[in-house]
């Protein structure tokens, strides 16, 4: 298995949490952002920069997943696809994106977005929080604790 980053949103403290998993667990972690990032020397953990444009870092994760490859991403969109090509989907507030709740989460983020174009102001998500980060690391480590137990 490999860990895909969907780079360009994820907060720090969750590379961070990433960075430390890769290294202690000798998992391989590719981030991919349409800008320069600084990731530590480590060989276990790289950076892939693509070019500006709509969903292109998206599309170049889709392209290089293998079944079974965890992606980190926020990006709803992004999961159902990492999912219906048999990868696994896992957002920085620790929820596991899967095949019984995708369709859901979709359905929510459309409505959401039609509400917002048409002028109503939904607010944005709240701050990435201490819970948020230990769900995460939890959920990261279930994962690696299968992979290394499968």
């Amino acid at each position: 298995m490999k860990i895909w980053v969907d780079a360009d949103a994820c907060p720090s403290v969750i590379k961070e949490i990433l960075f430390r998993a890769a290294t202690r667990t000798k998992t391989n972690v590719t981030l991919v952002a349409n800008h320069a990032l600084r990731v530590p020397p480590s060989p276990y953990i790289s950076f892939m920069q693509v070019t500006h444009g709509f969903d292109v870092a998206d599309n170049e994760i889709v392209a290089r997943l293998n079944n079974g490859d965890l992606v980190i991403t926020g990006d709803i969109p992004l999961a159902a696809e990492v999912i219906e090509k048999g990868g696994q989907a896992l957002n920085p507030r620790g929820e596991l994106y899967t095949v019984e709740n995708i369709k859901a989460r979709l359905t929510m983020r459309d409505f959401m977005d039609s509400l917002r174009s048409s002028g109503v102001n939904t607010g944005g998500p709240p701050a990435l929080s201490q819970s948020d980060r230990q769900a995460f690391a939890n959920q990261l480590d279930k994962i690696l604790l299968n992979l290394s137990s499968g």
